[in-house]
């Protein structure tokens, strides 16, 4: 199967359940639930990537205390090569992610770990991880930003997840989002979700998705657009890592050479699959 490069975070986080996300005022709230796990948006694609039987190499920043063992373990994977920079720190990526039942979430950065080493330009054996590469998934880090040049460079595909930008000329994500040959964004804080798919085609991505959860996604390529209906799911378990598991089955459905539509019917599904259980993406 293909080989695809993924560039970007993965934490050990702390995850809390509310009904509903507190008001800014001080208040005592109960949770319904809590638990410590993986997180981080590039291992939830990693994970989803090989449970679809693809190869996948995976850079990311982890430091040297307690926490990294723990992200080590869980991205313990046969068709998953963990390349680490080393933190400059020494602390690896922690969040505390508050998620409430109707979907909204509020991340907490605990720790935001920078490579001991310079990262641009991309070293070479940063460079070399893109050779023979189907696809780069770069997503957004300041250890990232520089792999956008150079997969671009060596002329591979480069698939980037901007979030929840907001559109705007000056976001973090405008970078990953103007060199995207496929981008996938959410509807959150977009208000018009149409003219920012339209913008990056006629910046030139072949494929723009903007997803929005239950509602499901819209997309659109050079030949149209389509509306991507949300994948039927029983019970909602989980909805952290969702979007990283649409990527995933989509990316996975393009390098199986399927057509547009059938591909993001597979990331519908996927991302059907990543809620119905815990944890990120849909490793499972």
């Amino acid at each position: 199967m293909p080989r695809v490069l993924v560039t970007g975070p993965a934490s050990w986080n702390t995850t809390i359940r509310l009904p509903v996300l507190p008001e800014p005022r001080s208040a005592t709230v109960f949770a319904t639930a809590a638990h410590d796990g993986l997180g981080g948006t590039s291992a939830g694609k990693a994970l989803t990537l090989a449970a679809l039987g693809l190869d996948v190499t995976l850079r990311t920043v982890l430091g040297d205390d307690e926490h990294a063992p723990r992200v080590r373990t869980a991205l313990d994977h046969p068709r998953v090569t963990l390349r680490a920079e080393a933190a400059a720190d020494g602390r690896s990526e922690r969040h505390v992610n508050v998620l409430a039942d109707d979907g909204a979430r509020l991340s907490l950065y605990l720790a935001l770990p920078s490579p001991a080493r310079a990262v641009d330009p991309v070293p070479d054996d940063v460079r070399a991880l893109l050779d023979g590469a189907a696809a780069a998934v770069v997503d957004l880090a300041d250890h990232s930003r520089p792999v956008l040049a150079a997969a671009r460079a060596a002329g591979v595909p480069v698939w980037c997840d901007v979030h929840d930008d907001d559109g705007t000329a000056t976001g973090y994500a405008r970078p990953f989002a103007q060199a995207a040959d496929v981008l996938l964004v959410s509807a959150d804080r977009l208000a018009d979700p149409a003219a920012y798919l339209d913008a990056a085609v006629a910046r030139g991505a072949r494929l723009a998705v903007c997803t929005a959860g239950a509602s499901g996604a819209i997309a659109r390529d050079a030949d149209g657009w389509w509306d991507v209906p949300a994948a039927p799911v029983d019970r909602v378990v989980d909805t952290d890592g969702a979007g990283d598991a649409f990527l995933a089955g989509l990316l996975h459905g393009v390098l199986d050479g399927l057509p547009h539509p059938a591909a993001l019917a597979r990331a519908s599904a996927c991302g059907a699959l990543a809620v119905g259980t815990p944890g990120v993406g849909a490793a499972l």
